[in-house]
């Protein structure tokens, strides 16, 4: 039985508002899947929903419930998939993640999929914009994360990035070879309890217009459908997050029905 946990926070008052309506309205285009593309039947009512009740007026409430409700959940849930929310929600998630693991003693890892690399300079509470950096500088050792799709960062995260010899998977890369890139990944997974965020503007526009912040150049919503599916075959995938979808800024529901297609495939 799938665990779908909503987390409609966002830490930004500027393009990000809209994103705390996403979670329930992906809920809503996923009882419109019949089936994934494995054959699996999608019935939602066998689903375990839950949501993490925030005040997006109070960021450090806010990442104290996030934290605390989702250790919980990790001790007692062998996968979860949370939906967002904008990109904020991941630096407490992946926190508690970490946290839990290292309390368990296993190694975790963190596979960010992603337009931007989220690294300007932390602040007291990371919005969707550094919340990597600050994850990084206070929780995460920069060898056990690994971006996938950056394609415009700004010169202070070019600079931090090199400075903590953070991996990445270029989208030229991806291009040239999808399925072995596809290995690579699962490689770098390979002993670790993994931890998946998916900004949805790792997607190209014209798929998934519905993001605050779209960068043309982007997968098709086909060629991340199949990364997903590859990744989700792995034993030791423990949870996903799925961010920035703003249904505000959709057109045509196409980002809301991909991210429901997503979900969908991940269940």
């Amino acid at each position: 039985m799938a665990n779908i946990i909503k987390v409609p926070g966002i830490n930004c008052s500027g393009k990000t508002k809209g994103c705390e309506k996403a979670p329930n309205l992906i809920l809503e285009n996923l009882k419109k899947i019949h089936s994934n593309e494995a054959g699996i039947p999608i019935n939602t009512d066998l689903f375990d929903f839950d949501e993490i009740h925030l005040d997006n007026s109070n960021f450090e409430l806010t990442n104290k419930l996030i934290y605390k409700n989702s250790y919980k959940i990790f001790e007692k849930k062998p996968k979860t998939i949370f939906l967002g929310g904008d990109h904020s929600v991941t630096y407490s998630l992946a926190k508690a993640f970490f946290d839990y693991t290292k309390e368990n003693k296993s190694e975790a890892c963190l596979i960010v999929f992603d337009a931007h690399p989220d690294c300007m300079k932390s602040i007291k509470d990371p919005t969707h914009e550094e919340w990597l950096r600050k994850l990084i500088e206070e929780r995460i050792p920069s060898r056990n994360v690994l971006l996938v799709g950056v394609r415009n960062s700004e010169k202070q995260e070019i600079q931090f990035l090199k400075e903590n010899g953070i991996q990445q998977i270029s989208m030229n890369s991806i291009m040239e070879d999808i399925e072995n890139i596809a290995d690579t990944i699962t490689e770098f997974c390979s002993g670790k309890q993994v931890y998946v965020s998916i900004d949805i503007d790792i997607i190209d526009p014209a798929f998934a217009p519905g993001t605050g912040y779209p960068e043309s150049g982007g997968l098709s919503s086909r060629e991340f459908i199949y990364l997903i599916q590859r990744i989700n075959k792995m034993k030791n995938l423990r949870a996903v997050d799925l961010v920035e979808i703003n249904p505000e800024k959709d057109r045509d529901n196409l980002t809301l029905g991909l991210g429901a297609k997503i979900l969908g495939e991940l269940v």
